[in-house]
């Protein structure tokens, strides 16, 4: 298994930052690198519920993503299940800081060959989201 991780101090609270995690119209808002948009089909946020979207790339390609919600422990943690190829967890930790709230993502693909083949546009993209998450909390 590959782990990519990143994090960022954002300058709100776990509960502001947990609330445009769990906002399916929120989450669809920020999800995904610059340039994507999202049409979700289905955003049951809870343990084991579905999420099905399709990300819009600005290349105007199509990515449709299959996911579960495998773990939520509100506000400091939601754990999501790609199911749909490449296979991977998504954890992202919440924890509050001295200026607002630390968010952790850790991305672990279960096949390390994928991960190395798709590192470039991972860790680059995982960057774009936590901007995107960013903005939509704080405006900035």
């Amino acid at each position: 298994m590959t782990t990519f991780t990143t994090s960022r101090d954002i300058p709100a609270s776990p509960a502001q930052v947990f609330a445009a995690i769990s906002d399916p119209q929120r989450l669809a808002r920020w999800w995904g690198p610059a340039g994507f948009s999202n049409t979700v089909h289905v955003c049951e946020f809870r343990p084991g519920g579905k999420w099905s979207f399709i990300m819009h790339g600005p290349d105007g390609k199509n990515y449709p993503n299959e996911n579960l919600f495998a773990e939520i422990d509100a506000p400091n943690k939601v754990v999501v299940q790609h199911v749909s190829e490449p296979h991977f967890h998504l954890t992202i930790s919440l924890a509050a800081s001295a200026t607002g709230t630390l968010v952790s993502w850790a991305q672990a693909f279960e096949n390390a060959d994928v991960a190395r083949q798709i590192e470039h546009i991972v860790l680059p993209a995982n960057e774009q989201n936590l901007d995107r998450l960013t903005v939509e909390v704080v405006g900035v």
